[in-house]
C-alpha cells in the first residue's frame, strides 16, 4: 500500500479520531498527540489493515485504548474526559451565555457518567456511529450498547430535570 492509497483510507475519520481523543484526555494538545501516534501506527502496520473489516472501527479502538493508556499513566493525572465540539451560530449575547451554561451543564453530566456510558455517548449522539460499528469498537454487543445509551441518556435527563427543577446540582 503507498502513501495515497493509505491516505484515502484513513483521512476520512481523522477528525473523528480526534475528537475522540479529546473527549478521553481533554487537553487539545494530547489529543493532537494521541492523533498523530495512532497515524504513525497505522502507517507501520499499513501492509496488516486490509485484515480488518473497518479500519475506521480498528482505528476509534486503538484510538480508545491508547487514551486509557495515557489516562492510566503518571503523566496523565491531571487529565479528564469533557466534550468540546459545540459551537453556535450568531445569536444574542444572553442566549448565547444560556446556551453555554447548559452546554456545561450537560458536559458535567457527562464527566459523572461511568467510563463506558461516556464513551458510548461520544460515539453514537456525537460522532454518529452505528451501533454495529460501536460494537465492533468496543467489543460489545449491539444490544448491550442500546441499554448503556438508554442508561446514560436516562441519567443525563434525570439531572438535567432536577437542576430545571430546584436550579441545585
Amino acid at each position: 500500500m503507498d502513501q495515497s492509497e493509505f491516505l484515502k483510507k484513513v483521512m476520512p475519520f481523522k477528525d473523528k479520531v480526534f475528537r475522540l481523543a479529546k473527549r478521553l484526555l481533554v487537553s487539545t494538545e494530547e489529543a493532537e498527540d494521541a492523533t498523530q501516534e495512532l497515524y504513525f501506527k497505522l502507517w507501520k502496520n499499513k501492509s496488516k489493515l486490509s485484515d480488518y473489516n473497518s479500519i475506521e472501527a480498528f482505528a476509534m479502538t486503538m484510538t480508545k485504548n491508547y487514551c486509557f493508556d495515557r489516562l492510566k499513566s503518571k503523566q496523565a493525572n491531571n487529565l479528564s474526559l469533557v466534550h468540546s465540539n459545540y459551537k453556535e451560530g450568531g445569536t444574542s449575547l444572553q442566549k448565547r451565555v444560556e446556551l453555554n451554561d447548559s452546554v456545561s451543564l450537560v458536559h458535567k453530566l457527562i464527566e459523572n457518567l461511568p467510563e463506558q456510558q461516556k464513551i458510548i455517548i461520544q460515539l453514537r449522539d456525537i460522532e454518529q456511529y452505528e451501533f454495529d460499528e460501536i460494537a465492533e469498537i468496543l467489543n460489545m454487543q449491539p444490544t448491550a450498547i442500546r441499554v448503556s445509551l438508554s442508561r446514560a441518556r436516562k441519567t443525563i435527563k434525570e439531572q438535567l430535570i432536577k437542576q430545571h427543577n430546584y436550579g441545585i446540582s
